[in-house]
Formats: C-alpha cells, structure tokens, sequence
C-alpha cells in the first residue's frame, strides 16, 4: 500500500553530506527543504504555499527548536522521517 507523491513536488539528486545546489535550482514559488536523519538527508523542493498549512508550520517550530535558523546545509531541515514528510505533504494537494 502506498502512495503517490505529488507532481508538484521534487527530491532533488544533491545528496546531504553537501549543499551543491544554488538557489537557480528552485523554481520561483518553491523552496529546497532537506528532510530525514543526518546520514541520509533528502532534498525536496515543495511550493512556498505549503507554509500556511498548520501541519507544516508545527515541523517548521520543531525545525527552529532542534536546529535554530542557521543551519549548516543551508537550506531549510525539517526534523522528521522521510516517509512522515511525504505522508504529511501528500494531504496538501
């Protein structure tokens, strides 16, 4: 049983170890998020509209309580599994 992930949504190919990307990488209206544990951090680029949803602003306080704002991958970690990020964002559509 599984699930689709939506169109609007990308893991990107750059691993987690580096942040090679650049912010011309990410579509106007979309932001690089990197999701799961720090050995295997995914990147995903998400519609900025997903920060209004209630669900996503709660990762986004866990974010802030377990890493602060400056965090060294350069982009925004969310501090939850893969498969519960995907779980979450797939409500959104």
């Amino acid at each position: 049983m599984g699930f689709r992930l939506p169109s609007v949504i990308r893991k990107s190919s750059s691993n987690g170890n580096q942040a090679s990307s650049t912010v011309s990488d990410v579509p106007k209206g979309f932001l690089a998020v990197y999701v799961g544990d720090e050995s295997k951090m995914k990147r995903f680029i998400i519609p900025v509209s997903y920060l209004n949803q209630p669900s996503f602003q709660q990762l986004l306080s866990q974010a802030e309580e377990e890493f602060g704002f400056d965090h060294p991958m350069g982009g925004l970690t969310i501090p939850c599994r893969e498969h519960a990020f995907l779980h979450l964002i797939s409500h959104f559509n």
